[in-house]
This record gives structure tokens, C-alpha cells and sequence, in this order.
């Protein structure tokens, strides 16, 4: 093959492409060319955005919680579909005496787990989440109690708002450690959070308290969602919709604004000749901004002077565009936060049962993930570690000793988390194919108690418990399968059917 003087080849023969060819973006979306421009084209690292932009995203969307219906509804929404009731622990312990003590203790001592004694530890999980969805971030700080103030375990959880945290205080320690938006560094991991010892934005009858405390890390539960490998701080997760949230506010506003000029049907009134009186038409004037005007009254009309004509305002109607308008602006905003449509505006019109099941598989998937990873992963997992410990060595297990619990820890780590179970979307078809799943040994029972919130050992014994009642006053149930069948005709006792069989014989 013959190619031009000067032509570069490479190993295999064949020409090299020239600059200009090399040069062009084999992604269109990689192109700087006058469609898009240099758009997007930050190289910002993870933590860069959130130290420049994080205080001012915090401070809006608390705003919007403030003072518009739509982000409210929203964020409740998430939360209660990320909490509802509680996100509860159940343990997997082989010795069963240990494994009901724990769960006996626990429900006993998270009653006080809470710092400021509002709530109880299922209740921190609910301002937890909160201020991870609105604020992006919050923090929890453990306080070891003092045994002689009558806690059952001597532990609790202290939730700071982010604002205690300066994502712009960059220094170095006295110990010799880079100091990055609040967080102290050592060998690439957290160290220490300093924080203020009063929130930065409340004022007291004394003066404030600005100073910074330092916090060992391993008494802090730093709770944010994060997106980006690297990234020390969350982000409000209302962030990518502010902007749209504003806009669709002020429109709106605008809308009712329009709507009530519309209806109070004013007008003008003008003269070819100079009003030298102070009444029009029998009707007191009044002056507003140096403006001579009058009050029309519901089922009156002046009578005008001679010469003097009416002019009413017009306003424009938004026409048969709004609703559809609207419709499409809330899903663009639901989409960025995370949730459905109806979830966000409580509009359930025109919905059937497949698209509204549909929804809620995609959403419930995400919640699972958020829960796994950020709620259970980074605040209720610390937590019960260090309740777990301190339990152990204040004494107040009695099946476990601090020798037996020093031996091998992690036994007694071992906790599984389960949400309070979300509602069937059709509570027959739903229940039916969890019976099927058991039936066919897909799950077990356990499993299903276990994500509806609840602890088998329990139910079982309530069970028994109360079938043993009933046996014993004479009562039968067609909801125990030993009674009756599922048609509701009574089972047999093993008596009457070895009677039965001893007669055929």
C-alpha cells in the first residue's frame, strides 16, 4: 500500500490517525463544541462540593421543610417508610437463655437510651433519619453513663445536628494531625470529630459556647448517605431539587395570586374631567399612595357623574395546562428525591393496583439499601456494639459472664435488624404467596416474622400460650390449623383418629 510522504504507521502497517482526529471526543458528551460547552466539566474531588456548598444546601433545605407542603410531605414520607415504628435487633445466639435475656434486656433499657430523655432509641432513629434526608448528615455521640444513675445498662446517645461539625474548620491538631471540614485525620481514618459544645445557631440567655470540643471517633456515629468513594460529609438529599422546588413555589404562588385578583373583579375608574370632591357616585374616595380610589361592595354599583366610565381588569387564565404541568413537575421532583409520585403529593388519582405495586417495588428496593447501608450500618450497628459491652461488664447480664463474653466477644455480636414491615399493597395475593414461599421452603417462617418486625421466639410462645387457653375454656378457632382446616371444619384429635382406624380394621 502507498501512502503519502511524512505518513506515520504503526506496527501493524497501518497510518496513524492525525492530531486533529485524535483530538476529537470519541463521546459526544465528552465534546466541548458550542452545544455544550465546557459544561460539567468539574473536576472537583468528593469533598470539595460539600465544603463549598454544604451550609448554604443545609439552610434551604430546612427551609423548605419550614414552609413547603411538598418537600414536608415528601421527607415524611421517606422517613416513615425508613423507620416507620422502629428498625429492632434480633439476635443469633444457638444458646437460648442468653439469646432472650439480650432481647429482654434491650427492650428494657432502649426506653432510656435517649440523652435528652424525649424519646426512646427507636425514637433517635426517626430524628436520625430525618436530619439525614433534610440535612444530609447528623451525628450521635455516645455518653457512658454513670452507673449510680439507675440506667439499666449505663449508656445513651447524644444526636447533634451537623451544625456542630464546621465543614469549614481545616486545621492542624496538637497532636500533629490534618484537621479536614471538622474531622481530625490520623493514617487516612477518623480520629477525632471536633465539634462546637453549643449548636452554632441557637442563642441562649448566656452566652453561647463556641468552643470546639475533641470527640474520640469511636464515640461518634457519623450518619450521612454516601455517594462518592471518599467523601467525609453528607449532602442534603434535597439538593439536586431546590432549585426546581423554588421555581414550582413561586410559579404556584403566583397562580393563587392571579386567581384572587380574578375574583375581586376590580376595576378603573376615569374621567374626561379633573374629581375635585371627595365622593364618586355618592361613594366616600380614599387615597392610597397618593392615588384617589373607591370601594366597590358586594351587590352595589355607583352612579357615576357624567363624563366618568368603568374599566375592569382582565386577567388571563392559565388555561387546561396547569394541572397537567404541575403533574409533570412533581414527578421530576419526586425522581430526585427518591420517592413516587403519589408519595410526595398524596394524588392518587387514576391509579391501578399493577402501577402503584410497581412503584412501591422500586421504592421499598431503595429504602432496603439505605437502611443496610446507612441507617443500620453507621448508627444502630455502633450502638448496640457498645450496648452489647457495657452491658456485659456493668453486670447486667446474668447468663453471660465477663469471662465467658472476653472469650469470644463476637459471639454475642452477631444482630440482625429488621424493619417494623411495610403494608401489603393486597394484603390476600401477598399473604398467599408468603404461604407458598414457606411451603415450599423458600423462606421460613422466621423469615417472614423477621421482616414484618417481629421475633418468632415470641410469636411461638404466644401462640402456644394462647391456644392452651382456649383448649382449656372450651373455645375453637378456625385460625389454628390443629383445630380446624382451612374450609373451618374441626380437625380430629389423635384419639378419635386411632378409634377411626381400629373400626375399619
Amino acid at each position: 500500500m502507498n501512502f503519502p510522504p511524512g505518513t506515520i504507521l504503526d506496527r501493524t502497517g497501518l497510518p496513524l490517525p492525525s492530531a486533529g482526529l485524535a483530538a476529537s471526543p470519541l463521546y459526544e458528551g465528552a465534546s466541548t463544541a458550542d452545544r455544550i460547552g465546557d459544561w460539567g466539566l468539574s473536576s472537583a474531588g468528593p469533598n470539595a462540593a460539600a465544603f463549598r456548598n454544604l451550609t448554604a444546601l443545609r439552610k434551604r433545605s430546612r427551609d423548605f421543610e419550614r414552609n413547603n407542603p411538598t418537600a414536608k410531605g415528601g421527607i415524611d414520607s421517606f422517613v416513615a417508610n425508613l423507620v416507620g415504628t422502629d428498625i429492632s435487633p434480633s439476635w443469633n445466639l444457638d444458646n437460648q437463655d442468653q439469646k432472650d435475656e439480650l432481647q429482654q434486656l434491650w427492650d428494657d433499657s432502649q426506653l432510656e437510651a435517649d440523652f435528652y430523655g424525649i424519646s426512646d432509641f427507636y425514637g433517635t432513629q426517626e430524628i436520625a433519619c430525618r436530619s439525614v434526608v433534610r440535612d444530609g448528615e447528623v451525628l450521635g455521640r455516645f455518653h457512658d453513663v454513670d452507673p449510680d444513675f439507675g440506667l439499666i445498662v449505663p449508656l445513651q446517645v447524644q444526636l447533634l445536628e451537623s451544625d456542630h461539625l464546621d465543614a469549614g474548620y481545616n486545621d492542624i491538631s496538637p497532636e500533629g494531625n490534618e484537621i479536614r471540614f471538622g474531622i481530625e485525620w490520623r493514617k487516612g481514618r477518623r480520629y477525632k470529630y471536633w465539634l462546637y459544645a453549643d449548636h452554632p445557631g441557637e442563642t441562649f440567655l448566656t452566652s453561647s459556647d463556641l468552643s470546639r470540643i475533641a470527640v474520640d471517633a469511636s464515640d461518634i456515629a457519623h450518619v450521612f448517605r454516601p455517594l462518592r468513594a471518599g467523601q467525609a460529609r453528607g449532602v442534603s438529599w434535597l439538593a439536586p431539587i431546590i432549585v426546581k422546588l423554588h421555581e414550582i413555589d413561586v410559579y404556584d404562588d403566583a397562580e393563587v395570586v392571579r386567581k384572587k385578583a380574578s375574583a375581586l373583579w376590580g376595576g378603573f375608574i376615569y374621567s374626561d374631567n379633573p374629581i375635585t370632591d371627595r365622593t364618586m357616585g355618592g361613594k366616600p374616595l380614599s387615597r392610597e399612595n397618593g392615588v384617589q380610589s373607591m370601594r366597590l361592595e358586594p351587590g352595589t354599583f355607583p352612579v357615576l357623574r357624567n363624563g366618568q366610565k368603568v374599566a375592569f381588569t382582565e386577567t388571563a387564565d392559565v388555561g387546561n395546562n396547569y394541572l397537567d404541568f404541575m403533574k409533570l413537575q412533581f414527578r421530576i421532583i419526586a425522581r430526585g428525591l427518591g420517592i413516587t409520585y403519589e408519595q410526595l403529593t398524596g394524588d392518587l388519582a387514576g391509579v391501578t393496583y399493577t402501577s402503584l405495586r410497581a412503584g412501591l417495588i422500586e421504592f421499598r428496593r431503595l429504602c432496603e439499601t439505605i437502611i443496610a447501608r446507612t441507617l443500620v450500618f453507621q448508627y444502630c450497628r455502633p450502638y448496640i456494639n457498645r450496648w452489647i459491652k457495657t452491658a456485659v461488664l456493668n453486670g447486667a447480664t446474668k447468663t453471660i459472664s465477663v469471662s465467658h463474653y472476653l472469650k469470644n466477644p463476637r459471639l454475642f455480636h452477631r444482630v440482625d435488624w429488621h424493619l417494623d414491615g411495610w403494608d401489603f399493597t393486597d394484603p390476600v395475593k401477598d399473604r398467599v404467596a408468603e404461604l407458598m414461599d414457606i411451603r415450599n421452603g423458600i423462606e421460613t417462617r422466621g423469615q417472614k416474622i423477621a421482616k414484618r418486625g417481629g421475633n418468632i421466639d415470641r410469636v411461638d410462645r404466644q401462640n402456644q400460650a394462647e391456644q392452651k387457653k382456649a383448649a382449656e375454656r372450651g373455645l375453637i378457632y378456625d385460625c389454628y390449623p390443629s383445630q380446624t382446616t382451612q374450609s373451618g371444619t374441626l380437625q380430629k384429635v389423635e384419639e378419635q383418629i386411632v378409634i377411626d382406624s381400629a373400626k375399619t380394621q
